[in-house]
């Protein structure tokens, strides 16, 4: 059965990968000059750009303030902004590649930017960087995490922010419950025990068994094990003894501190039940910091960086990096990248965060007044920026990790909740996936 499956992976990834390199053929011509077969042209600086935001609807109100305040200082520069719906925006610039229309400048987030890249359509922004003013002005790990995320070899976006994990809680439970706050995970789990009383339907924890269960799995195993890479040369670690152990004991909270509900509980519903009830605490990410401050006010409950290991290290796998990135195709380079770096700069890259919510990318913003009034936000850039936080670069740039980390094992996980599969025989599969998915891309590079 193994040999089968991993038979069927390998040919549907030769399949995939024969398209795409049919499609790019076609797109691009013999001569490999990038999407369309046009390799762009710095042009003269002035004019037009189109901008294209990978969040439309959500970020679109502070996106043209930016715009607006780019336009003010560079008067012969016009950005016609188009917003799309983070749901449709991979599959829009996918269609743009083949056929013709993409825009100057867009959103690239490290999630995207390997499957964009491997199309050619992209201008890695290196080489501009380096002469910027922004160079040295940039959060170092957010810049690693999207260069990694590219295939390591270059960068193709400058990130404007991250939507780092957090861990809510709630100080009005905690204090009547005489617990310490849970800055480590040896007083998250005695926490999560001492909250729970199931017959008064209280828990001390909500776990994540449906969509998106995988990356916050990892990130407690790796939080706990405080195994620091991905990757040991060509093998993942995340099958190491230390992270088999520390997926156990994360995993037996299902049912037993944490609400039944939780198995199929993706990140809506996870969020609405810890608003709506008496659970103890949250793992999500700075995004629902507002719905909290809706549900409770701001004294009943805090969200701090994942809890410490026994080492006194913070390690969390890759934080949600989003980013601008230049298209390959641009007829205005330089123009493009006057926005690219406006939009990263101080005052505008703190505008920017102050609106969404999220840490920012440019060192002087994460200073910034706002940020103490955001508190998850302050101390997630804090965090981030103070070296007490290692961060494990999950591998965006194979083609099949969001095959490996969603439909190929989120079922497979619920069955370790459940008790129907070991967390060694899950991570062990898992392994064997991820393994072989970057010997190939491995092969493929050359």
């Amino acid at each position: 059965m193994k040999i089968s499956i991993h038979r069927s992976r390998r040919a549907a990834t030769a399949v995939a990968l024969g398209a795409a390199l049919a499609l790019t053929a076609t797109a691009c011509g013999d001569d490999g000059s990038g999407a369309g077969g046009d390799k762009g042209a710095d042009g003269s600086g002035k004019g037009k750009i189109v901008f294209w935001d990978n969040n439309g609807g959500v970020r679109t109100d502070i996106w043209k303030q930016v715009i607006a305040d780019f336009e003010k200082a560079n008067p012969d520069i016009d950005v016609e902004y188009v917003g799309i719906a983070s749901t449709e925006y991979q599959s829009k610039v996918d269609t743009a590649i083949q056929g013709g229309g993409l825009p100057d400048v867009g959103g690239i987030t490290a999630s995207m930017a390997a499957s964009i890249a491997a199309q050619d359509a992209l201008e890695p922004l290196d080489g501009r960087l380096a002469k910027s003013p922004l160079n040295g002005e940039l959060n170092t790990s957010m810049v690693e995490s999207l260069k990694s995320a590219g295939g390591g070899d270059a960068l193709y976006s400058i990130p404007t922010s991250a939507n780092n994990g957090v861990l809510y809680y709630r100080t009005d439970l905690f204090k009547a419950a005489g617990l310490a706050e849970p800055t480590t995970w040896d007083a998250f789990y005695t926490a999560a025990e001492k909250l729970t009383n199931t017959g008064k339907n209280q828990f001390g924890y909500t776990i994540r068994g449906g969509a998106g269960s995988i990356a916050q799995a990892l990130d407690a195993m790796y939080g706990q094990s405080g195994i620091t890479s991905f990757w040991n040369g060509d093998k993942t670690t995340v099958n190491d003894p230390k992270n088999v152990e520390a997926l156990e004991k994360y995993a037996a909270l299902y049912k037993k501190v944490t609400p039944a509900a939780d198995l199929n509980n993706d990140f809506t519903k996870m969020v609405a039940q810890w608003d709506s009830g008496t659970i103890g605490m949250l793992n999500h990410n700075l995004g629902s910091y507002q719905d909290h401050v809706k549900a409770f006010g701001t004294d009943k409950f805090r969200g701090i960086p994942q809890p410490v290991g026994a080492s006194g290290k913070r390690v969390q796998v890759s934080n949600p990096v989003d980013g601008i990135g230049m298209f390959k195709s641009s007829k205005n380079k330089d123009a493009a990248w006057k926005f690219i770096e406006f939009a990263t700069s101080k005052a505008e890259n703190s505008k920017f965060n102050e609106s969404a919510g999220q840490v920012p990318s440019n060192t002087g913003a994460a200073k910034d007044a706002w940020i103490d009034k955001a508190e998850p936000t302050k101390l997630a850039a804090q965090a981030l920026s103070d070296g007490t936080t290692t961060i494990v670069q999950l591998p965006y740039y194979l083609p099949d990790w969001g095959t490996i980390s969603k439909s190929d094992n989120e079922p497979n996980f619920q069955k370790v909740l459940l008790g129907k599969l070991t967390a060694k025989k899950f991570l062990d599969t898992l392994a064997e996936q991820l393994n072989t998915a970057q010997a190939e891309w491995k092969e493929q590079k050359g």
